[in-house]
């Protein structure tokens, strides 16, 4: 029981680190601009961010069911990754927490969702959040790749759950944009101080974030090297 909730509190916290990351962020940016479109209408606020949420859960749970089902349906590669995945687990930790450090680089095809079909979106008013999330979920960058493919998707192959950990792993990606929705509804003003605070934050998490995986990565590498022997 205590490892199914650690991996939940785990997918959750990817999702955070994910949303919070620069090139995240800037997306999230994007999607608190559209829901303050809708300031002075606290409902539609609200309704925007959970829109926003939703699409976004909806995109990784989708995909992350359709990679970790498609994983667990090929009995060669299942029993390989049960038999070997605490062996992979180090190096995979390792690389992943460099990454978070940008001490390792990866160069990502394409160049997101286009200004043009972002702005088509828009013109749904708030039911295009849920699309805008949607659509900003499958623009990865390196950071939220190296998180989801390398991370959450082993993770969830492991602990037999191909939708749960995904679509709680969506939800932690848009949980700022849902903050800032309640903020705008509220009718605050220190949105840009927030954001600031954010931004500090998330260098601080992503840090420490790739600090433990380091380290752990480490230790499960030198474990299991030593069991070989």
């Amino acid at each position: 029981m205590a490892g199914e909730q650690l991996a939940v509190l785990s997918a959750l916290w990817l999702g955070i680190l994910t949303s919070i990351s620069p090139c995240p962020l800037a997306t999230n940016i994007a999607a608190i601009s559209y829901v303050g479109r809708h300031v002075g209408r606290a409902r539609m606020a609200l309704a925007a961010g959970l829109l926003y949420t939703l699409g976004r859960a909806l995109a990784y749970g989708v995909l992350g069911s359709a990679a970790v089902w498609g994983v667990m349906s090929i009995v060669e590669v299942s029993s390989f990754l049960q038999g070997t995945f605490h062996r992979l687990l180090g190096p995979l930790l390792i690389v992943v927490g460099l990454l978070l450090l940008g001490l390792l680089r990866l160069s990502m095809p394409g160049r997101g969702v286009s200004e043009g079909l972002t702005r088509r979106v828009e013109r749904l008013g708030p039911w295009g959040a849920g699309l805008l999330g949607i659509l900003f979920a499958l623009s990865f960058c390196p950071v939220s790749a190296a998180l989801f493919f390398g991370t959450l998707i082993p993770l969830a192959v492991d602990q037999g759950s191909p939708l749960l950990l995904p679509l709680l792993y969506g939800v932690g990606t848009a949980l700022p944009v849902v903050g800032f929705a309640v903020l705008i509804a509220l009718g605050t003003n220190r949105l840009a101080v927030a954001l600031n605070r954010l931004q500090t934050f998330e260098l601080i998490a992503r840090r420490l974030t790739a600090a433990v995986f380091i380290v752990v990565g480490v230790y499960e590498t030198l474990s299991a090297t030593l069991y070989l022997i």
